[in-house]
């Protein structure tokens, strides 16, 4: 039987439910118990490979304390371009939103109240990519 390819917004779903735990800080374990699920399963949404039902989606978004509609937003291909719909998130923008350290980051970079130092601290981020780029 021939594998089923993972759907765009499959991906992208798990990837919000991925983001909206790690800012929280629950573990992918905290998360499963809340659902009675195992922390594979968790792993499997996550990461696309088993789609999520909405009955199940429903329970995630409690108890992650958000609306399930949270977890399309912004998706890729979501219904076209529509009056007042937010843009679609760049990929590279939804894999550092839902990386640890990235939450951590935007975390920490949002308590920053002084505009120049938050210039400053951008500037000297994209100082340290520039030596990385090939």
């Amino acid at each position: 039987m021939p594998r089923r390819s993972i759907h765009p917004i499959d991906t992208y779903v798990g990837a919000r439910i991925r983001m909206r735990r790690h800012m929280l800080g629950m573990t992918q374990t905290a998360l499963a118990n809340a659902l009675g699920l195992t922390f594979q399963q968790v792993q499997k949404y996550e990461k696309g490979t088993n789609r999520v039902s909405a009955s199940k989606l429903q329970q995630i978004g409690e108890a992650l304390k958000v609306p399930a509609p949270f977890f399309f937003e912004g998706a890729p291909g979501a219904g076209g371009a529509k009056r007042g719909a937010a843009p679609a998130i760049p990929v590279f923008a939804v894999e550092f939103l839902t990386s640890r350290d990235g939450v951590a980051l935007a975390k920490a970079f949002g308590k920053i109240r002084d505009p120049k130092v938050r210039h400053r601290l951008v500037a000297l981020i994209e100082r340290i990519a520039q030596q990385f780029r090939s």
